[in-house]
């Protein structure tokens, strides 16, 4: 009884030519073990107590950034 159900309530086409695509539908993640200095950890779940966003989402957008950016390391 609940197809009969969600069949009667889904409609027979959707329209999607006004829909955005998803700017993250491309992006693939990949899951890595790295070893962080405790120090370097504590800032980032620092940060994430300050703003609400999980710490590991803050180091990716921080890493992308600086990738975005071209930045690169100078060892003194």
């Amino acid at each position: 009884m609940s197809n009969a159900r969600e069949a009667a309530s889904m409609p027979a086409e959707i329209d999607f030519s006004e829909s955005t695509p998803n700017p993250y539908a491309g992006r693939v993640r990949r899951r890595i073990t790295i070893n962080i200095d405790g120090d370097t950890v504590d800032y980032f779940k620092e940060e994430s107590r300050r703003t609400g966003v999980p710490y590991q989402t803050i180091m990716n957008l921080y890493l992308g950034q600086c990738a975005a950016e071209g930045k690169h390391l100078t060892f003194a």
